[in-house]
């Protein structure tokens, strides 16, 4: 992981690739948890007998379960110190080329891609890209904004 202790030495990073987190399985129990809060129960999600004739031969990752995972794999990444508040401010862009098979494992690489001046601070503009162990193919690709309020 890499500690950033001011804005500025995180801001110099921009345009480059700050590194990754670990690897973490995508079992069918965090699955089924997703489907449960978001009442998304469909059957290449949860159920297992019928996805294994299905299209992807297993059940799959709901897209925003995947996406949803970038924040606590991103604290893997890096860590900014000194701001008052960080605060997830949105997404320009996210995209699922590949599904994530349960038992898949997935890690996140981020990039610094924009620093922006903002009345509140500042706006990060990072790109996460989500592996999949094995696949030549991210699971997802989302440029995420964040404010810094220093």
């Amino acid at each position: 992981m890499r500690v950033f202790t001011s804005f500025d030495e995180f801001a110099a990073q921009k345009g480059e690739h700050l590194g990754y987190s670990d690897w973490h399985v995508v079992d069918q129990d965090r699955i089924n948890l997703f489907a449960e809060a978001t009442g998304d129960h469909q059957w290449i999600h949860v159920d297992p007998e019928r996805a294994k004739d299905g299209p992807f031969g297993a059940t799959i990752a709901h897209g925003y379960l995947t996406l949803s995972m970038i924040p606590a794999l991103g604290k893997d990444v890096f860590r900014l110190e000194g701001p008052k508040m960080l605060v997830n401010y949105g997404s320009e862009k996210v995209r699922f080329p590949t599904p994530v098979t349960v038992g898949s494992r997935v890690r996140v690489g981020a990039e610094l891609v924009d620093v922006r001046d903002v009345a509140q601070g500042k706006q990060v503009l990072v790109r996460y890209t989500v592996e999949i162990d094995g696949q030549s193919k991210p699971a997802c690709v989302a440029e995420t904004l964040v404010l810094v309020v220093l």
